[in-house]
């Protein structure tokens, strides 16, 4: 009679395993999306920080020789002249004239969006990885109960926690 009573309990394990486990699937996708997206604040910190230390060694009144790249890791040898004046691309297309330290203060401000925009990235994987740990607590306590019931009199399993 009692396994005819933990069947009906024992499909619901089933189930709510099962459930567990598709919830951890989507948390892992959702993991991934975030950690390709962290990846991607961190190469434009990166290169924004390139771009401002480029700004910076550019002499106002001198003529400085420079590798301009033109596409797939290929570099032409350029004089450029003393900068006064740079196109920004605010996006959709739009470039803007601006003066030397308005675009250093333009780029200082991406440096700072994008570090945010990491920080929050972080605080998500963080709660993603917190999430993914109760479930998987919850598989291991629900699988402990289910095989306990099933083995009501045997020793029980010790963890080596």
């Amino acid at each position: 009679m009692s396994k005819e009573t933990n069947r009906p309990q024992s499909g619901a394990v089933e189930q709510r395993i099962n459930e567990l486990v598709q919830q951890s699937r989507i948390l892992e996708a959702y993991m991934n999306d975030i950690v390709a997206k962290e990846s991607t604040a961190m190469r434009l910190i990166e290169e924004a920080r390139l771009a401002s230390s480029a700004m910076n060694n550019l002499t106002a009144g001198d003529q400085s020789e420079s590798l301009v790249p033109v596409g797939i890791g290929v570099y032409v040898r350029a004089l450029i002249p003393p900068v006064d004046r740079l196109l920004v691309n605010v996006g959709a297309g739009i470039s803007i004239e601006k003066n030397k330290q308005d675009t250093l203060n333009y780029i200082e401000s991406r440096i700072k969006e994008f570090e945010t925009a990491s920080r929050q990235l972080a605080g998500q994987k963080q709660q993603i990885e917190l999430r993914m740990a109760q479930i998987q607590e919850q598989i291991n306590n629900m699988l402990q109960q289910s095989s306990g019931a099933r083995n009501v009199g045997a020793e029980p399993v010790s963890s080596s926690r």
